[in-house]
Parts: C-alpha cells; structure tokens; sequence
C-alpha cells in the first residue's frame, strides 16, 4: 500500500465521486467514457443515477479504483473542466 505524507488516502483504494449536471442525453455514457480513461476497470453497471425531484437534474456517483494521486487529480481535472459537468465533488 502506498501512502504519501501529504495524502489521507491510502492507494489503491475505492474512491466515490459525486458528478451532477442538467439533465441531458448522453451525459451518463459521457460520463463513463471519461471516467474509463483514468479508470479502465471501471464498471458502470455499478455506477448510481439520480435525477432531481422535477427532473432538471441528475446525479452521478462513481466509484473509480484510485491507484495514486496523480490518477485522482487528473481525473477531477478532466470533469471538472468538462462542458457536460455543473458540480464534482
């Protein structure tokens, strides 16, 4: 296990992340697409949906195999700077 000084998580590890957007097409598979670049065992089938009480919204939580935290950081760079993604946390 690899744990830096600097870091409160120790790799490799499951690691949740919470994406939300205006409901649109495609935004989930989007979403996936993304995620697979840094995590490429990432199932989707596990991924979780929910969408807004009127429907405007929908959430995403993804849990991605976090090996390092170069990984990590790369992947909240790419959605957050994504067009698609309103709130990562």
């Amino acid at each position: 296990m690899n744990r830096s000084d600097d870091s409160l998580i120790t790799y490799p590890c499951d690691f949740p992340i919470k994406i939300m957007s205006v409901t649109q097409d495609a935004f989930a598979q989007t979403i996936v697409d993304v995620v697979c670049l840094y995590d490429p065992g990432f199932d989707a089938s596990k991924m979780e949906m929910r969408s807004s009480s009127k429907g405007t919204y929908l959430s995403l939580t993804v849990t991605v195999r976090a090996t390092s935290r170069e990984q990590l950081d790369n992947l909240y760079r790419a959605l957050s700077s994504h067009p698609m993604v309103k709130v990562l946390l």
